[in-house]
C-alpha cells in the first residue's frame, strides 16, 4: 500500500464525504437504521453521528481501507454506541447468513470490485423482512452529464478509490432481489453534477 493510498486518500475522500450537502442525504438515511445493524464501507465513520442509539443494538462495519478504518476507529470512541470495524469487502461478508436486521450502504456501491456480488452478500446477511438502507451516486439522467462523467471516469476512479461514476445504484439493488419500497433522486445542491446524481431509499429482501 502506498503513501497515496494509505494517508492521502482517506483524508481527500473524508472531507469530500463529510461535505454538507453529503451530511445532509446521511441524515436522511441513518436514522432510520435499527436492530443489529451492518454498515458496508463505512468510510471514516461519517454516518455514526447519525444513528439513533434508542433504536440500534450494534453497529457492525466493514472497511477495506486501512486508513479509513483508523478515522472510523476516532469517530466511534466519540459516539454513545456500540461500533465494530473490521477489515472486509462487501464482496465476501464475513458474516453468518440472517445475521443482520438492517444495513447501511451510503456512497460504497460506487467503490466496490462487483457490485452484483456486494448485494448478492447483503441479502444473504440480511434476516428475512430485513431492510437495505441506500444513498449513492452514480449515473446522470441527462445525457450531456452522463457523456461528461463516462469521459473523466477513467482519471477519477484512481483518485477516488475505485469510485465510479457511471454505476445505477437502485437498478443494480433491483435486479439483485430486493424490492425498493422507498426511493428519490435529485442533484446534490452546491456540487458538480457529474458527481452529484443522487438516489436514495429503502429496500426489503
Amino acid at each position: 500500500m502506498g503513501l497515496y493510498d494509505r494517508y492521502i486518500m482517506p483524508m481527500l475522500i473524508s472531507c469530500a464525504c463529510a461535505a454538507g450537502p453529503i451530511m445532509k442525504q446521511r441524515a436522511k438515511v441513518v436514522p432510520g437504521a435499527s436492530g443489529d445493524v451492518l454498515e458496508l464501507g463505512m468510510g471514516a465513520g461519517s454516518n455514526l453521528e447519525f444513528y439513533d442509539k434508542t433504536r440500534v443494538q450494534k453497529v457492525f462495519a466493514v472497511e477495506p481501507s486501512a486508513g479509513m478504518r483508523t478515522r472510523a476507529v476516532a469517530a466511534a470512541a466519540a459516539v454513545d454506541l456500540p461500533v465494530e470495524i473490521m477489515d472486509g469487502v462487501g464482496e465476501d461478508l464475513p458474516f453468518a447468513d440472517h445475521s443482520f436486521d438492517c444495513i447501511v450502504c451510503t456512497y460504497t456501491l460506487c467503490t466496490v470490485s462487483d457490485v452484483a456480488r456486494t448485494l448478492s452478500e447483503a441479502k444473504r446477511v440480511l434476516r428475512p423482512g430485513g431492510r437495505f438502507l441506500f444513498c449513492e451516486h452514480g449515473l446522470a439522467p441527462d445525457e450531456d452529464v452522463a457523456v461528461w462523467q463516462r469521459r473523466i471516469e477513467p482519471i477519477w476512479k484512481p483518485i477516488g478509490g475505485g469510485c465510479h461514476l457511471t454505476r445505477r445504484a437502485v437498478d443494480a439493488i433491483t435486479a439483485a432481489g430486493f424490492t425498493v419500497e422507498k426511493r428519490d433522486q435529485f442533484y446534490l445542491p452546491r456540487t458538480p453534477r457529474v458527481v452529484g446524481w443522487t438516489e436514495w431509499g429503502e429496500a426489503r429482501i
